[in-house]
């Protein structure tokens, strides 16, 4: 697995839409691999120019104080920084914005470890201590993503946070062979056709997905205990997968996929009161052998 680290100056990802902590630039298990470059144009400042399972903390305004802050004023994004609102419209994922304040980050390195961590005191109100530990088990099947974040500010932290994964198997096109498998009942919000359907707990790509197209909708009918944060995503003709689970409920979830990537995404809601901190982990397993 390569993971590329956080820098404001030659970092992989620079821009300011996701997290800059575990920026998975690939992984293979058993020959096989299942992150990678999804995207045709590479640049460092544009916000989706990412790989692996990264994550975006989304509040309900987008970012943490967004709405409130003024053209020229001060907002924050967990991950990222303190950054500069250029204009009085709503909060676009894809916009650019200045970085006045990247915090402090420290990376600490382990045998199958890697640490990464960012404390921020921002002149907003929002301060943090962000740690994400990304772990390999001893035999690479399984990674982990273990985050901490203590509220250092003296509002609530009130926002969602979301793996968008990026999942790409042995680089396949999305097409027939492609399965997502849920522990419930998939209802999107639009038709997933003619690209998928769904099939009980299942959706089943159909086709394959062509160039500038998009099979993507929001779903519900999970609950709301962490059992049902249980994603598999399979493709059946090479006989592999990967399996994410989480230790929160879902908040809200959305599926995106495009011809090269497939991107289950599960929101969770985190709450942290001044002075406190949230836990929470997400576990990918890689699967051989799938039938």
């Amino acid at each position: 697995m390569v993971v590329f680290l956080p820098s404001a100056t030659d970092g992989y990802y620079r821009a300011q839409r996701f997290d800059w902590s575990g920026v998975i630039g690939c992984a293979s298990y058993r020959g096989h691999t299942y992150w990678g470059e999804w995207f045709r144009h590479y640049d460092p400042l544009v916000n989706d120019s990412i790989t692996g399972p990264v994550e975006e903390f989304r509040p309900a305004d987008g970012a943490q104080g967004y709405d409130t802050a003024k053209a020229g004023g001060l907002f924050v994004k967990i991950g990222v920084g303190v950054l500069r609102k250029t204009a009085d419209v709503p909060y676009r994922f894809g916009a650019s914005f200045p970085i006045v304040d990247g915090g402090r980050w420290k990376v600490q390195k382990g045998k199958r470890s890697i640490t990464l961590q960012q404390r921020l005191i921002s002149p907003t109100g929002v301060s943090y201590l962000y740690t994400k530990k990304i772990l390999i088990s001893r035999d690479g099947s399984t990674l982990t993503l273990r985050h901490f974040l203590k509220n250092l500010g003296a509002r609530p932290l009130v926002t969602d946070v979301y793996d968008h994964d990026f999942f790409m198997l042995d680089g396949q096109p999305t097409g027939p062979g492609f399965v997502l498998h849920f522990p419930w009942h998939p209802v999107p919000d639009t038709s997933l056709s003619p690209g998928a359907e769904v099939r009980g707990n299942d959706i089943v790509y159909l086709q394959h997905v062509q160039p500038g197209e998009t099979v993507g909708a929001y779903l519900t009918g999970y609950g709301n205990t962490s059992s049902d944060y249980d994603i598999r995503l399979e493709e059946t003709s090479r006989g592999i997968g990967i399996e994410q689970t989480g230790d929160r409920p879902i908040s809200r979830f959305y599926l995106w996929s495009i011809q090269s990537t497939v991107c289950p995404e599960a929101y969770i809601h985190l709450e942290i009161a001044p002075g406190h901190t949230s836990e929470w982990n997400i576990r990918y397993r890689f699967l051989t052998g799938v039938h």
